[in-house]
């Protein structure tokens, strides 16, 4: 016989409710449009925390900290992007905003961690400029590396720039002669000692720091091209790119050799980080990014890697439908341009550039990886 419960005798604790199997999906989809967000732009991300200037240019100017909204969790977020903030905005010690939109990207720089990796990693967005800093020596540019960051340039929208720097150590004419015929605007650098004399550059990358400094001319040449813009320094570690920065904006990023077994830089730069360039005009940033050793182009289309070679793209529209551009392509129409001389004195060079990072194969079978390429 059943036992009749009466309803003072009820418990609620008792009940058993089933688990969700949904979790906490929200129940719509949707989502608050959040108009009354505050706009800032993203200056630093570290370890999900997002610190954004809000009031650029204006006395209300302040530096707010934010967490990525649940529902932006597969959206990258870089330094550059300009996003809405909800929840206090204030920039008091100890508060902490919500991230909840990202605005349209004028531009977005990525790469891969090689050509064969599909994963793209963001790297910054809404820049005007991308400044690829080399050396004229220790360590010793690799154009592969410039041709690369061209490339992925082009791919963003974003005008490249070439830095050389150290030219006190080397002149910089080898390395000049192979991008003569393009539309690239070329900066040089000359680093002196803190009494005006050339600097000394140990290859003992325990070497002391601070030490050096960027000449006043190079220093002012730079700094020309960087006005009213967002301009995103990168290059291999060990080029000076923190000196640079450090130059530039007051700041004080730490700076290192290069190592002398190896011949590359030690990484100092652990994360991107924008920085305003002080009496300059409004709108100009400087975004300095971590040294990198690979620049992989995986999430380039081939037909845009050949467009970025402006002195070989007008012959490609000459090569037949579908060409590889490889020289086992009988339609292909660069091999002629070349011995032509209209793509100048480097033109060869620049061809087998081109290749490498179309990845095809040569006449005496597939390519080896060239390191730094």
């Amino acid at each position: 016989m059943s036992r009749r419960i009466n309803a003072a005798d009820w418990d609620e604790s008792r009940v058993r409710v089933r688990a969700n199997k949904k979790g906490s999906r929200p129940r719509t989809k949707d989502r608050p449009k959040h108009e009354d967000s505050v706009p800032g732009r993203v200056v630093t991300v570290d370890r999900g925390r997002y610190r954004a200037v809000v009031g650029e240019d204006t006395p209300e100017e302040r530096l707010v900290v934010a967490a990525r909204a649940k529902e932006l969790r597969r959206q990258p977020v870089v330094p550059g992007d300009v996003v809405g903030l909800v929840g206090d905005v204030s920039g008091a010690k100890d508060t902490l905003a919500r991230l909840v939109r990202i605005e349209e990207r004028s531009s977005f720089l990525r790469r891969s961690a090689d050509d064969t990796d599909p994963v793209e990693r963001p790297v910054v967005a809404n820049a005007d400029q991308l400044l690829i800093v080399v050396a004229a020596a220790n360590p010793e540019p690799r154009t592969g590396f410039v041709d690369r960051a061209v490339v992925a340039a082009f791919d963003a929208g974003i005008e490249p720039v070439l830095c050389i720097t150290k030219t006190d150590l080397k002149e910089p004419a080898e390395l000049l002669a192979a991008y003569e015929g393009l539309d690239l605007r070329v900066l040089c650098s000359r680093t002196v000692a803190s009494d005006g004399d050339a600097a000394p550059h140990s290859a003992d990358e325990d070497a002391p720091r601070g030490s050096a400094e960027v000449s006043a001319s190079a220093l002012e040449q730079v700094r020309e091209a960087c006005q009213g813009k967002v301009t995103v320094l990168l290059g291999p570690s060990g080029v000076g790119k923190s000196t640079l920065v450090n130059a530039l904006t007051g700041a004080d990023r730490a700076t290192g050799g290069v190592n002398a077994v190896t011949g590359r830089g030690r990484h100092t730069s652990s994360s991107a980080l924008m920085l305003r360039v002080p009496d300059s005009e409004r709108g100009t940033w400087i975004i300095d990014t971590p040294g990198v050793r690979s620049f992989g182009l995986a999430h380039v289309d081939p037909e845009q890697v050949v467009a970025a070679f402006e002195d070989l793209a007008p012959a490609a529209a000459d090569c037949e439908k579908g060409c590889g551009h490889s020289p086992q392509d009988p339609g292909c129409a660069l091999d002629a341009w070349v011995a032509e001389g209209h793509a100048g004195p480097a033109g060869a060079e620049r061809l087998a550039s081109l290749r490498r990072l179309l990845r095809v194969e040569s006449e005496d079978g597939p390519q080896e990886k060239v390191l730094g390429q």
